[in-house]
């Protein structure tokens, strides 16, 4: 029964988190219209239990979407019974894939969610000539991203308080937060405050104009202290929509679009001097930026727009629509 099954899961995890899942389950089962028989939940974490508990209480199928946090912050025991409970499953990165099928092999599919092409205008050309060497014109660096720890903006602002002093910098950060005054702080301590501006959260069209004026990409994720890590960032793609250089981490879902050298440019996760050096030589070279950026454009197009995974998960709900499932009851 459900009762014996939220029983279970409240002995391994008791919290009222576990209990607010149960009473959300019971809402939904109660509201949902008879004639849907299957249910998709995206996130393996708390959405995947409402949704389960939900679809065993009324007798529906469920499949799942698993993306990043809610692959790396739950225990083992949970994703596995999920995802033996769930019809099916996909994730969107290599990485994410290949840890959840060691749990239960043969249960979920890698399908990459790409890039809705079509909300992004053609790229601009990048400035040329730009190399951090004029007074009057600082190279523009550019993240985007909630200021939490797995984006590792303390290890940029460190990476940038260590570049060469002849170099003319600029750095632009969107996104809100929980770490967003403490990185202004940081950014006060190290003396780069004046070179430095937090533009807060802004709407689509505002990140595209100021991602078009930037000069370079940088976004060096890593592994936060909760286990906590980013799968494979859709503000990397939205850079390359608009070719513009790329520097990040190995790591994570990353490497899977970017190879080192080729679409971009990748250092260890957690190492600022490493990224400082590679900021230091990215700057100072706008032909290889260029380079960089068109590979990351190529690439984007033909193995990373939203078309092909949109075009997968159609085919998994058309199999699962003509499953018993939905036959009349």
């Amino acid at each position: 029964s459900l009762l014996k099954l939220f029983w279970r899961d409240l002995r391994r995890d008791f919290t009222a988190n576990r209990g607010r899942r149960f009473g959300q389950a019971l809402v939904m089962a109660r509201e949902l219209p008879s004639d849907i028989r299957h249910l998709h939940v995206h996130y393996l974490h708390t959405p995947a239990s409402v949704v389960r508990y939900a679809a065993f209480l009324t007798d529906r199928s469920w499949s799942f979407s698993a993306h990043a946090k809610d692959i790396w912050t739950i225990p083992d025991w949970e994703k596995r019974e999920k995802m033996n409970a769930a019809l099916w499953g996909v994730t969107c990165t290599r990485q994410g894939f290949g840890h959840l099928d060691t749990l239960a092999p043969g249960r979920t599919s890698l399908v990459y969610h790409g890039l809705d092409l079509s909300r992004f205008p053609d790229p601009v050309q990048n400035r040329t000539g730009c190399d951090g060497s004029d007074a009057g014109n600082p190279i523009r660096i550019l993240s985007i991203g909630r200021a939490v720890a797995k984006k590792g903006f303390d290890d940029l602002l460190q990476a940038l308080a260590a570049l060469p002093p002849d170099l003319n910098w600029q750095f632009a950060h969107i996104g809100g937060g929980e770490l967003l005054n403490d990185l202004k702080q940081r950014a006060k301590a190290l003396n780069i405050a004046h070179r430095v501006a937090f533009m807060g959260m802004l709407d689509q069209a505002n990140v595209v104009s100021v991602l078009r004026e930037s000069d370079l990409f940088v976004l060096p994720c890593k592994e936060a202290s909760s286990g906590d890590r980013d799968g494979l960032p859709n503000v990397l793609m939205e850079a390359a929509s608009q070719k513009r250089a790329i520097l990040a981490t190995n790591f994570a879902g990353i490497p899977e679009f970017i190879h080192d050298g080729q679409e971009g440019v990748l250092v260890p996760p957690g190492n600022w001097e490493m990224l400082s050096n590679a900021l230091n030589m990215l700057i100072r070279d706008p032909e290889r930026r260029q380079r960089l950026a068109n590979t990351a454009f190529e690439r984007l197009r033909r193995d990373f727009s939203m078309n092909g995974g949109i075009d997968a998960l159609m085919q998994r709900f058309q199999d699962t629509a003509q499953e018993t499932v939905f036959a009349p009851s």
